[in-house]
């Protein structure tokens, strides 16, 4: 297991603390490795292993536990008598039906530390919100950021061979598996959580018998990454390829992609106006390595490529993320955090004129303004804006 101490530690930070901790991301991404560092954190600690109850839904001991009530008798054979602080850690616990209610009851009743995955975000929403009533904390997670892949590959960040590995993060992506298998069944593993992402968090879970207009929505989205994009477009769209739907289903999918961390959308911002807008948002997807398996392996679209490396990374840092509009102008993400905002700029390499930094000029105010290349430039600043490489922008946090 690949040591992941940015995600540990927030675990740990809040070990002592009734807060029940919701691990959430994409399938594959390490929710479960997660789960299972944090068993054996709590074990090098000196917890006694009969006062750890750990329990993976997916695996062939618990797939019979799909009821509420089914759960709790499993519980009541494993909790121990004797009056002690007890860890629940629960992995893909969505399987259960009204696990909600149980999970309360344990925080409830017991001295505990409680721990769940799912790769749904609709768990934060719905009954475990009304139950919980803000005793909750989200930990999401994301597939391995660049400083994660080079040091799953041993490359020192400074080593020659760190543009090189930057080519193959942007081309495979940072799914744990896929960065340390050899290169010619990275494409074969990628297919594999593909497949598991759309069949198991999607279709199934919503009863998708014709999963042709889902495929296709994400299709369009892997090879639109980045671009402003509505409903009516993507209807029209299908359309033109002989696919009647309607608003309502690509609503409805979009959603379900959302749902399961296979998208990201992001919303403009009317800086000027100081609002939300509600027509166009961008899709981000969540690994640069699925959308090259959504798009059938096909190269190229390099600058949407690395918007959309800097927009997961941007998240993986905890900042919310818009996309700017400025009248007609449009900055490409303003990422907020606590009393903290930012305005990027990304450009595969920069133009002979000064648009992308035009842009963020036009901006009367003194937030930090920075511009993104993807190719090196010798130039590091212009008009006193920071012009940085992506590979340094990824490795200096």
């Amino acid at each position: 297991m690949y040591p992941r101490p940015d995600y540990l530690n927030q675990l740990i930070q809040f070990r002592e603390t009734d807060f029940i901790k919701v691990i959430t991301g994409v399938r594959w991404s390490g929710k479960s490795v997660l789960l299972l560092l944090y068993k054996e954190y709590l074990i090098k600690a000196g917890v006694p292993e009969n006062q750890i109850i750990y329990m993976n839904f997916e695996s062939i001991d618990y797939q019979v536990i799909t009821t509420e009530e089914r759960f709790r008798e499993e519980l009541t054979s494993l909790i121990p008598k004797e009056s002690q602080k007890l860890y629940f850690l629960f992995d893909e616990i969505q399987v259960v039906n009204g696990w909600q209610r149980v999970v309360n009851g344990l925080r409830v009743s017991f001295d505990s530390d409680i721990i769940v995955t799912d790769s749904n975000a609709n768990m934060l929403s719905g009954e475990l919100a009304t139950l919980l009533s803000g005793r909750y904390i989200e930990i999401p997670i994301y597939p391995f950021s660049f400083k994660e892949f080079l040091a799953a590959k041993s490359i020192e960040p400074h080593s020659r061979k760190v543009d090189q590995a930057y080519l193959e993060y942007e081309k495979y992506g940072g799914f744990p598996s896929v960065v340390i298998a050899e290169e010619p069944i990275k494409d074969t593993i990628l297919s594999g959580i593909f497949d598991s992402i759309v069949l198991k968090d999607v279709a199934l879970r919503a009863h998708i018998k014709d999963p042709l207009i889902l495929k296709l929505m994400i299709t369009f989205l892997a090879d639109n990454v980045g671009q402003l994009i509505n409903t009516s477009k993507i209807v029209n769209t299908l359309k033109s390829e002989g696919i009647e739907t309607t608003n309502h289903t690509v609503n409805r999918y979009l959603a379900l992609l959302e749902n399961a961390y296979l998208f990201y959308q992001t919303k403009q911002y009317d800086i000027r106006g100081r609002e939300y807008l509600r027509t166009n948002g961008k899709y981000f997807i969540a690994d640069t390595g699925l959308r090259r398996n959504a798009v059938g392996r096909r190269d190229g679209n390099y600058s949407n490529r690395l918007e959309n490396i800097v927009y997961i990374e941007l998240l993986r840092r905890g900042y919310s993320v818009s996309v700017g509009k400025m009248d007609s102008k449009e900055i490409d993400f303003i990422a907020r955090k606590l009393d903290e905002t930012m305005y990027v700029q990304v450009t595969y390499e920069l133009p002979e004129n000064t648009h992308e930094t035009d842009n963020l000029l036009n901006i009367k105010d003194n937030y930090k303004k920075i511009v993104v290349t993807g190719r090196y430039q010798e130039v590091t600043q212009i008009a006193g804006i920071p012009i940085v490489y992506i590979v340094d922008w990824l490795l200096d946090e």
